[in-house]
Formats: C-alpha cells, sequence, structure tokens
C-alpha cells in the first residue's frame, strides 16, 4: 500500500464485525460486572466463552474479533461501494456499563447504508487502548459505532485515535487529549487501565480496502 493508504488506514477504519465479546449475538449487554478484560482473571477473555452457553463462541468462533488489520492480509477493491452516512441529532443516554462508556441513541442517531442495507445507529462506546491494531500497532483510543438493520445484523464502523487535540464527538477530528483518555479510564467502575480484549486469529480472512478508482478490480 502506498503512503496515502496507510495514512487514511491509521486513522478510519470501517468493518463489520461478527461480535465474539461477552453479549448475545445481536445485543450487547449493560451489566459487565460477569467479566473482565484481565488476561488473568478466571472471568478474563480466554473464558469468556465459558460463563454462559450463549457466549461459548468467544472460544470456538473463527470470525472473532478484534483482529490486526496487517497489510499482508489486505486486498485492494473498488466493489465494496461507498459507505454512505446519514447522521441526524437525537437524544441519548451515557452509561457506565462497568468496563466502558456506552452512550445510547433514543429512537436510533441515523444509520449508514452498506449494500443497499440501512443500518440504524444505536450506540457509541470507546477502548483504550484500541482493540484492534494496524501492522501490528495500537492506537490510543478506539471508538465503535454500533449499528443495527431491522434483521438484527450488525455493522460497526471502528475509529482509531491518536494523541493530540482535544476530540469532539462524531466530528472529523481523530485525535484526543491524554487527558480524556485518562477520564475514560477513570470514569467506568472498575477504574479498569485497558478494555481492550486481546488480538484474536485472522483464520485466513482477508481485509478489503475501497478504493473507488482502482480500475485493476474491474
Amino acid at each position: 500500500m502506498d503512503n496515502t493508504t496507510l495514512r487514511f488506514s491509521s486513522i478510519l477504519i470501517a468493518f463489520i464485525i461478527v461480535f465474539c465479546a461477552p453479549f448475545a449475538a445481536s445485543q450487547e449487554v449493560d451489566d459487565e460486572t460477569e467479566f473482565s478484560y484481565d488476561i488473568k482473571s478466571p472471568n478474563g477473555p480466554d473464558n469468556w466463552g465459558k460463563i454462559h452457553p450463549e457466549w461459548r463462541i468467544c472460544n470456538k468462533g473463527k470470525l472473532q474479533s478484534p483482529i490486526d488489520l496487517t497489510r499482508k492480509r489486505v486486498q485492494t477493491t473498488s466493489r465494496l461501494r461507498r459507505l454512505d452516512r446519514n447522521y441526524k441529532p437525537a437524544n441519548t443516554t451515557l452509561i457506565n456499563r462497568g468496563h466502558d462508556m456506552m452512550l445510547r441513541w433514543i429512537g436510533g442517531g441515523g444509520h449508514i447504508r452498506i449494500n443497499g442495507i440501512n443500518y440504524q445507529l444505536n450506540q457509541v462506546h470507546w477502548h483504550t487502548p484500541s482493540e484492534h491494531t494496524i501492522n501490528g500497532r495500537r492506537f490510543n483510543l478506539e471508538l465503535h459505532m454500533v449499528h443495527q438493520s431491522r434483521k438484527g445484523r450488525i455493522a460497526v464502523v471502528g475509529i482509531m485515535y491518536k494523541i493530540g487535540r482535544p476530540d469532539s464527538l462524531l466530528s472529523i477530528v481523530r485525535t484526543v487529549s491524554r487527558a480524556q483518555v485518562r477520564i475514560i479510564r477513570k470514569a467506568v467502575h472498575d477504574d479498569a487501565e485497558a478494555n481492550a480484549r486481546p488480538i484474536q486469529p485472522l483464520n485466513n480472512r482477508w481485509l478489503k480496502l475501497y478504493r473507488p478508482h482502482d480500475h485493476k478490480n474491474h
């Protein structure tokens, strides 16, 4: 990939996630006291699949996240189409779920459109450090914008943040201040130093990088 592509991919990544964290396939839990992000804990990431039967895919799934977004597995394509966004102002509720802070839209905050399907924006939450990595590098913060279709399919837009100027939520700023990262860490109930799951195997998956004028893919 060229330098322009690398700069873009290090700032903004949009991806569809097949969820394998401690929640049902289409709905995250608001009470996160049952599990921990501490890899040494009995209810840590390696044991999430044993806590509830419906979470067993966390130990057996082959399409889990987070992953390392390595350029060795990138395929550029112009066939994915653009990620059309149509967000709107709406009332929200801020919820402390124990291991993260979640901002939930009441009635949805607009939608994105992927391959003809609308996915409503339901909530956003933060992970520090980032859950996904790019060529092995973790970022200071990762925002997850969780969307859901009428049929219950989940689409997540993940945004990576570097240390820099303070972030204005959901604007075109892609940096966050050290003070903001500290506040997010201290706000959660368990005062966790990190709420990022370990990197999961790619299992021969390919990463698709959208380029609208990549004639090689026609």
